[in-house]
């Protein structure tokens, strides 16, 4: 190579393809740790769109493929975990009123429930949560050492005062777990009662009939625990857990809510109900 093509090359200005992969990486990168580093190429690309593309101009999906393999980048992937919920003894009367199809028209027609655990330094740490099937949201949750009926009804005490304090309506709820000592306790179905809700339960040992519980508690042992662990103990887990809910409810994108997140998804909802006509008389 002659010398003065070798520094001809050496001074020549960075290509325009160069320097917009410059920028999209770098819009990439943002992306991808401000969401706990979990994306893939799917929901960089989303999210990316929802913000307006890079510079004022959108990014295809293969760009965004290219420019995470080039920089090393990839979400998270997810495995199941064992169940931590252990079966009631006495006889279970109330009826599987979900039958495995979790769907729902509006928030607050069925919510599911179950709890996941957690290994600290110091111990085990038991998480429960309580989700609306209709945006994915977590409605309650709470932390604790302890796998008594206290932890499971925190948690749906903090559903039912969330939707409280939006001026919702739980008249209609069907509530659904598995046959977890903490889900059939005296306590948690008078409380059930109390808010007008209704109880479900699955078959007895069959993960399927709680899928969508069991779901949500993959994917946050995925993207929380694995990803951010380990542990000391329940100080830091309950802090991490309080972010982690705040940032899934309201700026993860969600793939079954056609990427946006569970509170937007709710507030679209909300948007499209018709006002009550009043008539005077």
């Amino acid at each position: 190579m002659a010398p003065s093509t070798y520094y001809a090359a050496r001074s020549r200005r960075p290509s325009a393809r160069a320097v917009r992969d410059e920028q999209v990486t770098a819009a990439i990168k943002r992306v991808h740790q401000d969401n706990y580093g979990l994306y893939g190429i799917r929901k960089v690309h989303a999210a990316l769109a929802r913000d307006g593309g890079v510079a004022g101009r959108p990014v295809a999906r293969c760009t965004v493929a290219r420019l995470m393999k080039a920089a090393g980048l990839k979400g998270v992937s997810r495995s199941t975990s064992p169940r931590t919920t252990r079966p009631g003894k006495a006889a279970e009367t109330r009826p599987d009123l979900v039958k495995r199809a979790f769907k729902a028209t509006a928030p607050n027609r069925l919510w599911v429930a179950d709890i996941t655990y957690i290994r600290t330094f110091t111990g085990w740490v038991y998480a429960a949560f309580v989700l609306d099937v209709f945006s994915r949201r977590v409605v309650g949750w709470q932390v604790a050492t302890h796998l008594r009926t206290d932890l499971a009804l925190d948690a749906l005490e903090m559903g039912l005062w969330t939707r409280r304090r939006a001026g919702q309506d739980t008249t209609d709820l069907v509530h659904h777990s598995d046959r977890g000592v903490q889900y059939v306790a005296v306590r948690y179905t008078q409380r059930l009662a109390e808010a007008g809700a209704v109880a479900s339960v699955g078959s007895k040992g069959d993960s399927y009939d709680n899928a969508l519980a069991e779901a949500f508690n993959s994917v946050f042992k995925a993207e929380l625990i694995r990803n951010k662990g380990p542990w000391r103990g329940i100080d830091d887990v309950e802090i991490a857990v309080a972010e982690y809910i705040d940032w899934y409810n309201h700026r993860r994108l969600h793939g079954e809510l056609c990427l946006i997140p569970p509170v937007e998804h709710e507030t679209n909802h909300q948007h499209t109900i018709p006002p009550l006509r009043t008539t005077s008389g």
